[in-house]
């Protein structure tokens, strides 16, 4: 690979662990005042198919020999206007972003920033993430597989967070 997919290989890594740090340290936060998670039973799939992301994205570059794939302007664009939209999600939320549904009785739902135009943004965001990192690796078939894996999941995910959220706003 080229030394800019690399560095936005390490990149994309590095920030997805760090999430994971604020996730885990909302978590807590949220625990101790109550919070409840639910829908968890599902929650490894999405662990399984991230990793399973990475891991298609290096061997169908490798075994492509993309070594050298031009780097495409537009589709950097769209990733860094992908990146600015989920920090303004994670932003928005603070101590309530999570990886995971964990819902804290006698909060309001947030209403403001992205959610205020759509309901969950971040699952778009990542959406949009999953096609375009692979495109601008030249990964083709996993630009098409794990969007699609991504709204699968999507289609348990979002009614359980729905319920657990409606619950907690009663």
């Amino acid at each position: 690979m080229a030394i800019w997919m690399w560095m936005l290989l390490i990149f994309i890594i590095l920030q997805r662990l760090v999430e994971l740090v604020i996730a885990r340290n909302n978590e807590k936060w949220m625990k101790e005042r109550g919070g409840v998670e639910r829908g968890e039973d599902h929650y490894k799939w999405f662990i399984i198919l991230h990793f399973l992301f990475f891991l298609s994205l290096l061997v169908e570059t490798h075994l492509h020999g993309r070594s050298a794939y031009p780097f495409s302007f537009f589709l950097f664009s769209l990733f860094f206007i992908a990146q600015f939209c989920r920090i303004w999600c994670i932003y928005t939320l603070g101590r309530f972003w999570n990886t995971k549904i964990i819902v804290l009785p006698r909060v309001a739902l947030i209403k403001k920033g992205p959610y205020k135009y759509v309901k969950h943004p971040n699952y778009f965001i990542v959406g949009i993430e999953l096609f375009v990192i692979p495109m601008l690796f030249g990964a083709y078939a996993t630009a098409i597989v794990f969007p699609i894996l991504h709204l699968l999941l999507l289609r348990i995910r979002i009614p359980r967070e729905e319920k657990a959220l409606t619950k907690v706003s009663l």
